[in-house]
């Protein structure tokens, strides 16, 4: 019996040490999400060690590096955004699940390694989608149809480009045509976009597909000359208040106001956001490079925090995680926890006739009185905007630094 048990404990020994010994395997990956019984979303990523990886929308690339092996699962968390994945790893590569506790999202998932290619493609390019696009989305919820504008590049059958919303764009979308289908897709962790339409002569037609709980069917023509409402007219002051006004606390649990020193005579920029918002990442990074480059001048930046954690203990930590990600130095407050219902937002802030979406950002004088009010933020995705965007900031900034 003394053996038996001693041939036992060797052999478990030898279990475990099997398990915690499998690890992913280095190189380029296909992942796929069921976004649906009949579609699969796929993006891809390379495995660059055990412990980190690299995934690739077009030109974007986010480095994921919190892998944790644990008995027989793999859990790979994305950074900034709460979703991770949980995972089995297989002969045929990994299988399990994306997560996103704060956004309610579980996605079956599964990859396969060894494979560069997003999309297979069965036939030539029928047509060359590159250009602008006046675009309707409807989804198949009740509720309101949207317009956007489609900025397509096309070289041979590989498309990059995105849809630009009035509250902003749907980030770094990549994928193919394959003879008359367009196929495009995004994965960063937050987003999950999966588009397929059917191009005709100068019109496509399609669905789009956001996780596995939501889609909108959609219709797009050429048009050169469609641009969206401008940005700065669709959130306003409202004349009953005479200056914006807020008192939110920080991290350290300390209220801050626009009433505090650090604020007087100075351009003040806030930034209503959400460490959930992709768009509001984009917009965060730009905010953070600029404050860093620009710290002579006499502009402070604020983050107004809109978190769907439930608790507020939760949502400083994922404040945390955003500040200490982008090295951002200027203060980020929880202004709400449990929802980030625009609405209830809306309540918050009562100085704005409504909150349009995530990020809006405030752009206050030396005299402490609203100046411009920007809905939405286009980003880097969306070239050429992207880079007006940038300069009209910059251009708008020094004017107020000049009064």
């Amino acid at each position: 019996m003394k053996y038996l048990i001693l041939i036992f404990f060797a052999l478990t020994m030898v279990s475990c040490n099997e398990h915690h010994s499998k690890k992913m395997q280095e190189g380029h990956w296909l992942g796929q999400l069921q976004v649906s019984a009949d579609e699969k979303l796929p993006f891809n990523f390379e495995v660059t060690s055990a412990n980190s990886l690299k995934i690739t929308n077009a030109q974007d690339v986010i480095l994921v590096d919190e892998v944790t092996y644990k008995n027989d699962s793999v859990f790979i968390k994305m950074p900034v955004f709460d979703g991770y994945f949980a995972v089995n790893l297989t002969n045929e590569g990994m299988s399990g699940r994306f997560i996103n506790p704060t956004m309610n999202t579980d996605i079956p998932f599964e990859a396969v390694n060894h494979v560069k290619t997003r999309f297979k493609t069965d036939q030539p390019p029928g047509t060359d989608v590159t250009g602008n696009w006046e675009v309707l989305f409807s989804p198949k919820a009740d509720e309101e149809s949207y317009i956007a504008k489609g900025v397509f590049k096309q070289t041979g059958e590989k498309v990059t480009g995105t849809f630009r919303t009035k509250t902003g764009d749907y980030r770094y979308l990549q994928g193919v045509v394959d003879g008359d289908q367009l196929k495009l897709s995004t994965f960063d962790g937050a987003h999950a976009y999966l588009f397929l339409a059917t191009v005709k002569d100068n019109s496509l037609s399609g669905v789009f597909y956001s996780g596995n709980t939501w889609e909108a069917s959609f219709s797009a023509d050429r048009n050169d000359d469609f641009e969206l409402p401008d940005a700065n007219t669709l959130t306003t002051f409202n004349k009953d208040y005479e200056r914006l006004e807020f008192s939110f606390p920080d991290e350290n649990g300390r209220l801050v106001s626009l009433e505090d020193a650090q604020f007087k005579n100075k351009v003040v920029v806030v930034q209503l956001m959400g460490t959930w918002c992709p768009n509001c990442l984009d917009e965060s990074i730009f905010f953070s490079d600029y404050a860093k480059n620009n710290s002579d001048k006499a502009v402070q930046f604020v983050a107004l925090a809109f978190e769907n954690a439930k608790t507020d203990s939760l949502a400083f930590a994922s404040i945390k995680r955003l500040k200490d990600r982008l090295g951002i130095q200027y203060p980020v407050l929880l202004a709400q926890h449990g929802t980030s219902d625009k609405l209830e937002a809306q309540k918050k802030m009562p100085m704005l006739n409504e909150v349009v979406s995530y990020p809006t950002t405030v752009f206050i004088d030396k005299r402490g009185q609203v100046r411009k009010i920007h809905t939405g933020f286009n980003g880097p995705a969306t070239g050429e905007k992207y880079v007006a965007f940038k300069n009209e900031f910059s251009t708008f900034i020094d004017a107020l630094l000049a009064e």
